[in-house]
């Protein structure tokens, strides 16, 4: 739905969100196992067009067939697993006080409390995850599974591929028995935009640059009426690698470092954007001979290309900047850009000299290491230097204490005790998600607990059985999970 006048884009955006505010009136009290089948069906049908879709994807995003069938098979396994989510209901955390006229603070109501779907919500596909963080992508999974309605903002880097899955999986759930609407499409950036200030959506997703990012936040924040908005703007996730672990196996973390970088070129929000080594370390023969090895690989497209053609000269360019890999960089005729990695070293102080220009993410295969004199100042770097990631790794030898482990917590979502970021497991415990500036909120837009970003706590007191919601009612037709406070247990505490 693309929406060139003002008066035809009103138009589309007043549709988009009143459907969607209808199809949420239904959504949010269908039955879990309906909601369960739906996303199932929705996975089915990625599967049962797996070929096509995988072929417009190369096309449109010059990413690999071996990566991108892989990244359509998580994204079958994340609707799946809030298939599973929504089964359980423990989401729902619902919890059931029994009226107690002997309660210790006095007598109290009979209360119960569950997590409700906030309503509409809006979620900007990002551009390196064409399925994974796209139409029926992670945000889409988790919001659905709370039910309610999504509508999608795609990424114009892959029109194409997001216009059919959206055709595909919104026929699925329809199919399967959700309400028309349930998902729904816009392609234009005023539209998007139009929805972030709109009565109708809740909550707003988004994976992508900080710049937009803050700019869609803010104007979240600035509605009349604020509604929650998570966004995932970049993290350069730093790598700590202590001496001990240097002399136990310097060749393997050195060269396990480039292929992290350098997969899938460079363009994964875990990237390690910097490795920090103790001074002196030999390695610029490991990095460059890794490295060499590397063929190039297409960038998502010309703007991203941009991005990083600009930002590495900016970094090349400052004073003191040592190369230990040039990588390669050329155009092609339809003006995509083709990369190899690069790497490039400092010491500390000239890090902190050149602030940004080094500091701030390089979106694509390159990086930086980082000489650090002394591992007693590595918490204090971190924390000066490195403030919100959404990951940070710690390797350490043989029994070395990992006393640095409680100050990293502070500045990340996930600590890794050994191995590299990219690859971001699809799992109940997962946690994609930090401090600022890696996100705008607290939150994960990966794993079983993403749903908690598009649910509100409602509290019934007093209520008539027949005017609960079913997870509250005595009968309990859902089959949740529930706590419950029984009468007179105060008098024991």
């Amino acid at each position: 739905m693309t929406a060139t006048a003002a008066p035809e884009l009103d138009r589309t955006v007043d549709d988009v969100a009143r459907r969607a505010q209808e199809a949420f009136d239904g959504l949010s009290l269908a039955a879990p196992g309906l909601r369960a089948d739906a996303l199932r069906r929705a996975a089915a049908a990625l599967g049962d067009h797996a070929d096509e879709l995988v072929a417009i994807a190369q096309a449109e995003t010059g990413l690999a067939e071996v990566r991108l069938r892989g990244e359509l098979k998580r994204t079958q396994v994340q609707l799946r697993l809030f298939a599973r989510v929504v089964t359980d209901g423990a989401y729902l955390d619902v919890r059931l006080d029994e009226a107690d006229p002997e309660f210790a603070l006095g007598p109290r109501p009979d209360l119960r409390r569950t997590l409700w779907p906030v309503g509409p919500v809006l979620n900007f596909a990002a551009s390196n995850f064409p399925f994974a963080f796209s139409v029926a992508g992670g945000d889409t999974a988790a919001a659905l599974a709370a039910g309610c309605p999504v509508i999608v903002k795609a990424h114009p880097g892959h029109l194409r591929l997001s216009e059919r899955v959206a055709e595909l999986v919104a026929a699925a759930l329809v199919e399967a028995g959700l309400p028309a609407a349930t998902l729904q499409l816009v392609t234009s950036q005023d539209a998007g935009v139009a929805l972030v200030e709109h009565p109708a959506v809740r909550a707003a997703a988004f994976t992508g640059s900080q710049r937009v990012g803050q700019l869609l936040a803010a104007r979240a924040a600035a509605r009349p009426d604020p509604i929650p908005f998570f966004g995932e703007l970049g993290s350069v996730n730093p790598v700590l690698v202590s001496e001990r672990a240097l002399s136990e196996r310097a060749d393997e973390l050195l060269s396990g470092y480039v292929g992290s970088v350098s997969g899938s070129a460079g363009q994964l929000c875990t990237k390690p954007g910097f490795l920090l080594v103790p001074q002196g370390t030999a390695y610029d023969d490991v990095v460059a001979a890794a490295a060499a090895q590397v063929p190039e690989h297409r960038l998502l497209n010309p703007s991203i290309a941009d991005g990083y053609e600009r930002r590495v000269a900016e970094a090349l360019g400052v004073d003191g900047v040592r190369v230990v890999h040039r990588g390669g960089f050329r155009r092609d005729a339809d003006g995509q850009g083709w990369a190899t990695p690069t790497f490039v070293a400092v010491g500390l102080d000239l890090l902190r000299t050149a602030g940004s220009v080094l500091l701030d993410e390089v979106f694509g295969p390159f990086s930086v290491i980082v000489e650090y004199p002394s591992e007693a100042d590595l918490g204090a770097v971190v924390a000066e230097l490195f403030p919100g990631n959404l990951t940070l790794t710690l390797h350490l030898g043989a029994g070395e204490p990992g006393l640095l482990v409680a100050r990293l917590a502070r500045h990340a979502g996930r600590i890794l005790l050994g191995g590299w970021p990219t690859g971001v497991a699809v799992t109940p415990a997962m946690q994609h998600g930090g401090p600022w500036p890696a996100t705008t909120s607290d939150g994960t837009s990966v794993g079983t607990a993403a749903i908690g970003r598009f649910l509100r706590g409602v509290a019934f007191q007093d209520a008539p059985q027949e005017l609960l919601p079913p997870p509250l009612r005595d009968d309990n037709p859902w089959g949740v999970p529930r706590t419950i406070a029984r009468r007179g247990e105060s008098l024991g505490w």
